[in-house]
């Protein structure tokens, strides 16, 4: 570790190692300022911009550090990088004698178990679905780890894998009759005997929480903590220290059951019975909100004339479904577990209905298909530093949006507990390598209307659309709302038409992200439409895209229930919720979005954000200086110019 420079030299170990490696300053310093946690027990919150290589700048001294290292990131897609590419590429160039293994979420591993009793049953909605699973079985007798990433016959969102996999409540642990040769089970042990684990940030949650998957036993064990993509932990964090019961998992039990109940039981008749009432109740709770999604406090969801009726007959369907399993459940493993997964439902619907805890936001979630009940922490920074002072380790938080402004972390601290450790948190910053002055250019349109009024959207699209044409397509227009997206699209659509201008125009949802990300690339002059699942964790290095739209600075609905409860909660305390909380997140959300422009040293392009707060507010300005030193212009024909000066799509090397 005290010579950290020279691994990154020009003519050490990782150039010899690696085609076109490039040491960078700010790469060397965040690589020596980790080593100096790690080798203290310290917490360090760093950002790094965009293209200082900060995956080696961890993954050297994490390799070095001699003890047992946990690295989480942000996606499953990132993770299987990790491991497939990036460790395996450092290991061999510092040629360190170092084990690393991948850990993944159960769901992300085929049950022997399951696979096999639904295969038998043969009981599908479709035949994709049932020539889906015969795929999964051929692959399942093949497969060395059993991680669906590796089947690449099914897509990944195919409903047969519902059906080949388990869940945290189906699980049959030590009492499955498929326990020795169980896919979780090898890749928790490989975990457990690895120096270097690459986990996701749910799963690490999920785990700190649950102590299901392995992590109850990893943590103890190791030296150091890395987060990727850290800026997403504030959210995943509120997502697993709180609780939630949904019509899906009650369909799921209900199928579970009949499914045990055919193999161990088939003589019991009224549990079959009960099991098609308990779907049924589900069902009905889901209807109460016809076809709308939408996220509702419990006090509005309870306006609702049928709701609490509803509520009330599910727990009925449920308790009459308890009585009847409790007759059976002696009669398998798997009767047995349904048992308890009732059981425990039942807990956690009774505790959403009379909630104890009076720091628990609740609210309801309406998806297209399914209905949950959500029970959210007020906070979890309580919560989290506890997870960090149990134990005397180094934690690495590092993303490339954390500060607000230029090296503000005080946001970012509250909200995860660091503020009030002892002794603190050691911050740093790493500004991007770019030459952003020279590559790219940041347009904020004038004469924008208000983005309350109701053209707001009509403009937008009437600013993008000679961009999107002088930029010859390549171009992301990202919403902050679905239903501005649709609206964008269609006006796009109907100006690039009326221009005869053919040029390929694609819509989120019209297929998964990563097909949309695929066709974008290999079209080279697409213009996509999207909204904030594309605003970050989305790399499109080269010319495939040179113009990034921003319709509106993206603040969270203030009619959100978890926000709203927030707000009145900082209100409370005194404290002004827009400054201390919402501006924050909107920011780092900002940096994100527009961080998907220049991702190499070649990439040119102009990012424009329509939104015009960013300019006649005293907060814009909080948002601008955290924007990347583009230059900037208020002129459609700068804009314009600077996209004419860019070569055709296809010809840039």
């Amino acid at each position: 570790m005290s010579d950290l420079a020279s691994l990154f030299a020009p003519d050490g170990p990782l150039a010899a190692a690696i085609p076109g490696f490039c040491a960078r300053a700010q790469q060397i310093e965040m690589a020596q300022k980790i080593a100096e946690a790690i080798q203290g027990n310290r917490v360090l919150v760093a950002e790094a911009g965009t293209g200082t290589g900060k995956t080696f700048a961890y993954l050297v001294p994490a390799l070095l550090a001699g003890g047992k290292v946990i690295l989480s990131t942000g996606t499953k897609t990132l993770q299987d990088q990790l491991f497939n590419r990036d460790l395996p590429t450092v290991r061999a160039a510092l040629k360190v004698p170092v084990s690393i293994a991948l850990l993944k979420g159960r769901a992300n591993y085929v049950c022997h178990y399951h696979l096999e009793r639904n295969a038998r049953d043969g009981r599908f909605l479709t035949a994709q679905d049932a020539a889906d699973l015969r795929a999964i079985t051929r692959f399942a007798k093949l497969t060395q780890t059993g991680d669906k990433a590796e089947c690449t016959d099914v897509r990944e969102d195919s409903a047969a894998w519902i059906a080949a996999t388990s869940t945290r409540d189906n699980c049959l642990g030590q009492d499955c009759p498929n326990k020795d040769e169980c896919f979780v089970m090898q890749a928790r042990r490989a975990a457990m005997e690895a120096d270097v684990v690459v986990v996701n940030h749910h799963l690490f949650f999920a785990d700190v929480m649950l102590r299901d998957e392995g992590m109850g036993e990893l943590l103890p064990a190791c030296n150091a903590v890395i987060f990727d993509e850290a800026h997403q932990l504030p959210e995943t964090a509120s997502l697993f220290f709180g609780e939630s019961v949904s019509t899906s998992q009650v369909l799921e039990l209900a199928r579970d059951t009949r499914s045990e109940t055919l193999a161990a039981a088939r003589d019991c008749i009224a549990l079959i019975d009960e099991s098609r009432k308990l779907e049924k109740a589900a069902r009905d709770l889901r209807l109460v909100f016809g076809n709308e999604t939408a996220r509702l406090s419990a006090t509005q969801a309870a306006e609702r004339e049928a709701f609490e009726p509803q509520l009330d007959a599910l727990q009925q369907a449920l308790d009459a479904f308890h009585s009847v399993l409790d007759t059976q459940a002696e009669r398998s493993e798997g009767l047995g577990n349904c048992l308890r997964r009732t059981e425990e439902m039942d807990e956690r619907l009774a505790r959403w209905r009379n909630p104890e805890e009076k720091d628990l936001i609740r609210w309801v979630e309406v998806f297209t298909q399914s209905l949950a009940l959500n029970a959210t922490p007020l906070h979890v920074s309580d919560v989290f530093k506890r997870q960090l002072e149990g134990h005397p380790r180094a934690w690495i938080f590092t993303s490339a949006t954390l500060a607000v402004g230029k090296a503000d972390f005080g946001h970012y601290c509250r909200e995860l507990g660091l503020a009030w450790m002892d002794p603190p948190p050691m911050t740093a910053v790493w500004g991007s390598p770019f030459d952003y002055g020279e590559q790219a250019l940041l347009y904020a349109p004038a004469n924008m209307p208000d983005p309350n009024t109701p053209d707001y959207t009509e403009a937008v699209a009437r600013v993008a659309l000679p961009l999107i044409r002088a930029a010859r397509g390549r171009a992301f227009v990202l919403c902050t709302s679905l239903r501005a997206m649709r609206r964008v699209h269609e006006l796009i659509a109907d100006g690039l038409q009326q221009a005869g201008d053919e040029l390929p125009l694609l819509l989120q949802g019209e297929g998964s992200r990563t097909e949309l990300l695929d066709r974008f690339r290999r079209l080279g002059n697409a213009v996509l439409v999207a909204s904030q699942s594309f605003w970050e964790g989305v790399d499109v290095p080269g010319d495939a895209l040179s113009l990034v739209v921003i319709d509106k600075l993206p603040f969270a609905p203030p009619d959100d229930p978890v926000l709203a409860a927030r707000v009145e909660h900082m209100q409370r305390q005194g404290l002004n919720p827009f400054i201390h909380h919402q501006l924050p997140r909107a920011v780092i959300s900002m940096k994100q979005g527009a961080g998907r422009l220049i991702r190499t040293e070649r990439d040119r392009g102009v990012l424009c954000i329509c939104d015009p707060r960013m300019i006649d507010k005293s907060y814009g300005k909080v948002v601008w200086r955290s924007l990347p030193p583009m230059r900037r212009t208020r002129l459609e024909a700068e804009a314009v110019a600077f996209l004419h000066t860019l070569p055709p799509p296809g010809t840039a090397g």
